[in-house]
């Protein structure tokens, strides 16, 4: 498997499926209700995903996807799958914020191997590939410095769509008294971003959603962050565990120790 390939092959779908969202946001969204919790999902959604679909099965044919709005295509447990969010940040865009990403992974046998994001509103991609380190929109290398915090982290925070508010609420109290900002962006990929970037300081998921975590996951670990499960062991890197395999601590080696101790106490 080429994974030079797949990652154009995955940034140019990506980038394609961007500018239909950035010229799709001024016009209609045809936003409905999704599930119980409050989600929503649009037109673009589903446009944007039939463009990522189109392009990965043609370019990849034998390969599994498991798309947000398709579900699986192909068959369970295939030796490579890829995982498509072809919207994060749905509800941003229902309300008029202009923070969405579109996050593609490809996984070998359960493991991601293979990472992209792109922001359609400044046209940025970024991407990574397992022991290539991670790239930003000019192709340098993502390898942000470790800069102390002077008063507390920024933390970003993320949960899944069935976690109950009641189940997050003493994670989310803790952090909110214990970090500088704590960011809920409803568009976990963009703070994953951010992470790989050194923008934020942290980052924090309770029973996170497995079609996004993959591609932001892995563009963080090659930019040099380290992830750890909340009780500070191992962090799965699968996506086809329970739940709670997804929850996690994320940042620089150096602040683990500190943020592990601030979700400890929760």
């Amino acid at each position: 498997m080429d994974l030079e390939h797949a990652r154009q092959v995955a940034a140019q779908a990506a980038q394609a499926a961007g500018l239909l969202l950035r010229d799709g946001v001024r016009g209609s969204l045809g936003a409905r209700p999704k599930g119980a919790k409050g989600d929503v999902v649009t037109d673009l959604d589903l446009a944007s995903e039939k463009l990522i679909l189109e392009r990965l099965l043609t370019a990849f044919p034998s390969h599994s996807v498991i798309a947000e709005e398709s579900g699986l295509l192909g068959s369970a447990g295939a030796e490579w799958t890829w995982l498509v969010d072809p919207l994060d940040g749905t509800n941003n865009v229902a309300i008029g914020l202009p923070a969405y990403v579109i996050g593609l992974a490809l996984c070998h046998e359960g493991r991601p191997v293979l990472g992209v994001v792109h922001e359609p509103v400044p046209g940025h991609t970024w991407s990574a590939v397992r022991g290539r380190g991670a790239c930003g929109p000019s192709g340098v290398r993502l390898a942000p410095p470790y800069r102390p915090w002077r008063h507390g982290p920024v933390v970003a925070w993320t949960q899944g769509h069935g976690v109950s508010r009641a189940a997050a609420h003493p994670l989310k109290m803790r952090l909110d008294l214990g970090t500088r900002r704590m960011l809920q962006l409803w568009a976990p990929l963009l703070s994953w971003v951010m992470l790989a970037r050194g923008d934020i300081d942290g980052f924090v998921g309770y029973c996170a959603e497995a079609v996004d975590l993959p591609a932001g996951a892995l563009l963080a670990q090659e930019a040099g962050m380290e992830i750890r499960a909340l009780d500070g062991g191992p962090f799965p890197e699968g996506f086809e565990g329970p739940p709670e395999d997804r929850s996690f601590v994320a940042g620089p080696p150096e602040a683990i120790p500190s943020l592990l101790a601030l979700v400890g106490s929760a």
